[in-house]
């Protein structure tokens, strides 16, 4: 069963609404005591790192995921979700994160290196390209996501780079670590390579039950 965690910055319908598509078996609390109930968990965020992080921080929700990840258990994080599992972001003045994964937050420059500008935020349809083997990408083809987001991970662990997207600069749209996964995008909004990605996390929680 995979914990939704509810932080009060996710979109927590639209996630849990693409568990049901899947016939998956979720539950969503704010509650520690209540998550240690499930096998597995998703972070979902809209918003602000800064903000997300001071309320993960105060209801102790960052020590438990922490320690989560620490006793084995699958973490997916999704959009801001995905942000929060790095070292830190520089969003609203330099915010300490998860540290679950090696990287920094930044923000698209909003202009190429000749001067031409482009819109921030990053939202639409972007193709992902494929850069390491992960079971969270097992039979998925390359093809269209959809992003919504003003800032993106600056990481030089590479390995951790699951798959990219291109906007002006490489994005990690895809990571993964261990027991650690992130999508940058949304794949409950993502047709069906986004429900191909869901379906795969659902099976590393059910793997790691059954282990």
């Amino acid at each position: 069963m995979i914990g939704i965690i509810d932080y009060g910055m996710g979109n927590l319908y639209s996630v849990s609404k693409a568990l049901e598509r899947l016939n998956y078996a979720y539950f969503i609390s704010d509650n520690p005591k209540k998550l240690k109930e499930a096998n597995g968990f998703i972070l979902p965020g809209v918003g602000s790192f800064k903000d997300a992080m001071h309320i993960l921080r105060e209801t102790g929700l960052a020590d438990f995921i922490r320690a989560s990840v620490k006793q084995g258990k699958p973490l997916l994080g999704i959009c801001l979700g995905m942000q929060l599992l790095f070292e830190e972001s520089e969003e609203n003045g330099l915010t300490k994160g998860l540290s679950l994964l090696k990287g920094r937050v930044v923000r698209f420059p909003g202009a190429t290196s000749s001067g031409e500008t482009y819109k921030v935020p990053h939202m639409g349809w972007n193709r992902l390209i494929f850069r390491h083997p992960s079971p969270l990408l097992k039979n998925v083809e390359e093809g269209h996501v959809y992003f919504v987001h003003s800032y993106y991970v600056n990481t030089n662990d590479q390995e951790a780079i699951l798959a990219s997207s291109s906007y002006d600069v490489d994005v990690p749209a895809v990571v993964g670590k261990g027991n650690v996964f992130g999508t940058q995008f949304h794949p409950e909004k993502s047709s069906d390579i986004g429900m191909s990605i869901l379906q795969n996390y659902a099976s590393i929680v059910e793997g790691t039950v059954n282990k």
